[in-house]
Order: C-alpha cells, then structure tokens, then sequence
C-alpha cells in the first residue's frame, strides 16, 4: 500500500505535519468564500447542542461574540486550529490560558434553559469532535476519499484540537471507528430550538456583516454553509436541501481541487504560519489572543 498522502488540516489555510514529515495544505481557492461557508458550517455544528448552544446566545463575553465581532472571532478560530495542529507545547499553553479566562466566564443562569459550564470536558470534547469532522469532511472533498489507513493516521494527527483544552487523551476515542461510535451517539443529542435558530440563521443570513458587503455574497454564502452540514444539522435548523443542490455543491468543490492542485505551495500552506507567527507576536507583546 502506498504511504499516506501528507494531510492537510483545518477550514482553507491550515497545515498538517503528517508522521512522515511531509507537509501539505488544504486548497485556498475562493478561500475567503468556502473557508468562511465551511467555518460557519461548523459553528452550527457546534451550536446544535443545547449546552453549547445556549453557552454562546447568552454569552456576557461581548468580544467573542461571532455576531458582534465577527472578523476577530474567525481570526481566533482559525489561530486555534493553527495553534492546535502545528503549535508547539508553549503556543498550546498560551492559548489555552487565554481561552480558560474566556470560558470562566461562561456558564449557566438561574433562568437558562440548559444547564452548562464552558469547562464542561464532555461538551469540550463535542466542539473538538465537530472541528475533527469538519477538517476531515473538507479534506476528503478536495482531495479525495482517504483510504482506512489514511483515514486513522489523521484522526491519530488530529488529536490535539481537544486536548489543547480540556479533553484528556483517554476521552478522545482510540481509533477512527470508535470515533464513528461516539459521533453517532453525540449526534442523537442534536436539539437546536428557537433562541438558538434565531442565533444561527443571523449567522447564516450574514447579519454580522454590513449589508453592502453581505448582498452580493450571501446566496453562494448561504448555499456553501447548509452544503457542508450533514442532514442532521440541517433537520434540526429547519433548511431545504435536495439532490439538485447536493450534486451542485460537489460538482462546485470538484472544479475547487482540480484548481487547487495548481496552486503554487505558498499560498496554500502561507496562511497557517502567518496565523501562528501572530499568536506568538501577540503572546511576546503581551496582547490578548482571544
């Protein structure tokens, strides 16, 4: 069998150092469509649980708020992915102590609907798996189905998007197919109700951006978002999805790796280093990261 491809990790700008030492990244093309459709797709992921969900709509951490600051919340997302997978042991230190501070401040009310704590490890482990999929499902659209052995050497590279925080090595499954048992699982606690669909179609209609920015962008916007969720998050949103559009939105990401394979290496892998050379400028000028 021949040996694994190197892998590429995150939503359009972030590397992998596979076990082999190879490098490689996922493809940037219209990058800053797809990457924000693919990055917004997995915050609805995310917000689908009703823990998570109602952790974030009622917030008091006014400078994380996505709707409110959506241009510094992408920056951060995509800096811990870039902490996460390429980072080393003093970068994942210095963010985690500056999401910590963040999240002490998350936690359930008297009157919330769900009870939650942002250091829950149980609903820590659920955004980290989220992020697994979300890479691994970008992955797999532009460069292919990964063979089993692919697929596990990945996962096994990917571990660190939760045990940067608070999940612990044994939390996270031991194999590809154990995850697949705990996905399934997770995913049968998928409730999103009306406080949070409100949330998410804001976030879905780009009512974060000025409208002269969002026109133009939002139907393709909108179209790439609902394409990068699995019919379970798309069921429990309430959005319309046929076969028509599904063919349309992998016919779309075929002409984006066939592109993709083009590219000149910098502009696909530059990205990831410029997000971590910023983490460890910001941590050396003692200004926030998150």
């Amino acid at each position: 069998m021949s040996s694994a491809p190197p892998f590429a990790a995150g939503f359009g700008s972030l590397v992998l150092i596979s076990k082999a030492g190879r490098k490689s990244a996922p493809p940037s093309v219209a990058a800053a469509a797809w990457a924000f459709a693919a990055g917004a797709a997995n915050v609805i992921m995310q917000l689908s649980r009703p823990e998570v969900g109602y952790g974030v709509v009622e917030s008091k951490v006014d400078s994380g708020n996505l709707l409110k600051h959506p241009w510094k919340r992408a920056r951060t997302t995509f800096q811990y992915l870039a902490v996460a997978l390429l980072g080393g042991p003093d970068d994942r230190a210095a963010f985690q102590l500056a999401v910590n501070s963040a999240h002490r401040h998350v936690r359930s009310g008297p009157d919330s609907p769900v009870r939650y704590n942002a250091f829950d490890r149980e609903l820590q482990m659920w955004v980290a798996a989220c992020l697994f999929v979300g890479l691994e499902d970008t992955y797999q659209l532009l460069r292919g189905e990964m063979t089993a052995e692919q697929a596990e050497q990945f996962y096994r590279s990917a571990w660190t998007l939760g045990t940067t925080l608070q999940v612990t090595e044994d939390q996270w499954p031991p194999t590809r197919a154990e995850f697949d048992t705990y996905w399934v699982d997770a995913c049968g606690r998928v409730s999103i109700d009306d406080n949070v669909r409100a949330y998410l179609q804001d976030l879905l209609n780009l009512r974060m951006i000025k409208p002269v920015l969002a026109l133009p962008f939002r139907p393709l916007l909108k179209f790439l978002t609902v394409g990068f969720l699995a019919p379970v998050f798309r069921e429990a949103l309430g959005v319309q999805w046929s076969d028509f559009k599904q063919r349309q939105f992998e016919r779309l990401f075929l002409l984006v790796a066939l592109v993709n394979r083009f590219l000149p290496v910098f502009s696909r892998q530059g990205g990831s280093y410029l997000l971590l050379a910023d983490v460890r400028r910001r941590v050396r000028d003692h200004r926030a990261l998150v």
